[in-house]
């Protein structure tokens, strides 16, 4: 089965499409148009960015190959969380501390930028405080320990500690040890941001089209984006289609595709809980994952369910019987939610980088030297994208109005090439991502 075969099936029964009508559309390109900046994609990373470049006075064109919000940014958990996918560790080596302590607060800073635009542009997207990171044994318990410590120590980033004798506070599940709260994190429905970013973005002047793949990217002193009926040339061009930039336009982007795998993960809403039972699962009503490399994630929405997502997939085959373990799955973190029903089950694929990192860049240039282009890209959010696409979008337009200061901290950090190439990176990550699996039942 392909990406977009599975993908008809992962979009069906979407929590988030059942209740964030789209009210508004944008009409397919149908003409050859001039502006100064392209954007290809209409996620959360696309959008943002068009509203950064739209506020520093740039004309802007957006081309979406389906709707806005189609992807990972209107399926996803909704979790809000500092960081990145990766452990700030994993950055020292490369970027030294003092840039490390750089990405850190702009992951902050991605988190009030989400505030910030909500306020700005009266986006309604179910917004609520909070974040936990549990662990669930003693040994995991140990490692989440020692990351809050040194957190505090060398990043001044001390939230709080959460001890095996008050777990019951925070969640009324029997699994997990001990933990951490942050209430800079938080939740959102996803699909309703990311349509109020749309809105927002036209708002303020910028061009939208949907149902507009982009066929051939042709560079140059002003890059031409070519679609079936009509194109689109711009000074400066930001790919941001992540995952889907390659399914849907395979070869615009060679160099960049093979640094990110595309890999599923599934999401189901109970049916309404009384209210006492929604409340007293998570009391703080927090965005909750586990610390598991391969995690499970959680959280209760504004009409009182419980939304949980967990499992991975490695190839584009959409596990079996999904919805009962799924709620196998929600049961063994809460019993009390045994007999509960699945209303909605539903997924998508994330851009997973080799690393975990995000991966930032410029396209190589015509000659293949220094990647000096004017075709910028943003991917490999690796599960993590929520508030640093925002951020991405931020930095691009930062980089094109002259400042790229901040965009080359990201640039910076070395990505990886998955290995096999298209047809056997693959089976190359199911064995890798077996060994991690392993280490989580330990």
């Amino acid at each position: 089965m392909s990406l977009l075969s599975a993908e008809r099936d992962l979009t069906r029964n979407s929590y988030y499409a059942a209740t964030a009508p789209r009210e508004l559309g944008f009409p397919a390109l149908q003409s050859d148009v001039e502006c100064d900046v392209a954007v290809v994609g209409g996620g959360f990373a696309g959008l943002s960015a068009a509203i950064e470049f739209a506020d520093r006075g740039f004309r802007v064109v957006l081309l979406e190959a389906r709707q806005v919000g189609w992807g990972a940014s209107g399926r996803n958990g909704g979790q809000v969380i500092a960081g990145l996918a990766c452990d700030q560790t994993e950055l020292e080596p490369q970027l030294g501390l003092e840039d490390s302590r750089r990405v850190w607060n702009m992951t902050l800073e991605a988190i009030d930028l989400i505030a910030q635009r909500r306020a700005r542009f009266g986006i309604d997207c179910d917004w609520q405080p909070g974040s936990l990171s549990l662990a669930v044994n003693a040994r995991k318990a140990r490692a989440l320990q020692s990351w809050h410590a040194d957190m505090a120590a060398r990043y001044d980033y001390a939230p709080q500690w959460i001890a095996p004798a008050d777990m019951a506070q925070w969640i009324a599940s029997p699994r997990f040890h001990s933990g951490v709260h942050d209430p800079h994190g938080g939740h959102l429905h996803p699909l309703k941001y990311c349509l109020g970013l749309a809105r927002a973005a036209a708002s303020l002047g910028v061009t939208i089209h949907e149902q507009t793949p982009v066929l051939k990217l042709e560079p140059g002193p002003r890059v031409r984006l070519r679609s079936a009926t009509g194109s689109v040339r711009a000074a400066q061009v930001l790919l941001a289609g992540n995952t889907y930039l390659d399914v849907l336009t395979p070869g615009l982007a060679p160099s960049i595709a093979r640094r990110i795998m595309p890999v599923g993960t599934y999401i189901v809403a109970s049916e309404p809980l009384p209210n006492g039972l929604a409340a007293s699962l998570i009391p703080s009503r927090s965005a909750v994952c586990d610390t598991n490399f391969v995690l499970d994630y959680f959280r209760t929405t504004a009409d009182q369910r419980l939304l949980y997502g967990g499992r991975v997939s490695y190839s584009s085959a959409t596990p079996l019987n999904l919805g009962p373990s799924m709620q196998r799955r929600m049961a063994r973190t809460f019993p009390q939610l045994k007999q509960t029903k699945i209303e909605y089950t539903w997924g998508g694929f994330v851009d997973i980088s080799m690393k975990r990192a995000p991966d930032f860049g410029r396209l190589p240039s015509e000659h293949g030297k220094a990647p000096h282009s004017n075709v910028y890209y943003v991917q490999g959010f690796s599960g993590h994208g929520v508030a640093l696409t925002g951020l991405a979008g931020r930095l691009v337009a930062e980089a094109i109005a002259g400042d790229a200061q901040r965009f080359d901290v990201f640039a910076r950090i070395r990505q990886g090439v998955f290995p096999g190439g298209r047809w056997l990176r693959t089976p190359a990550l199911v064995a890798g991502m077996a060994y991690y699996r392993l280490r989580d039942l330990l």
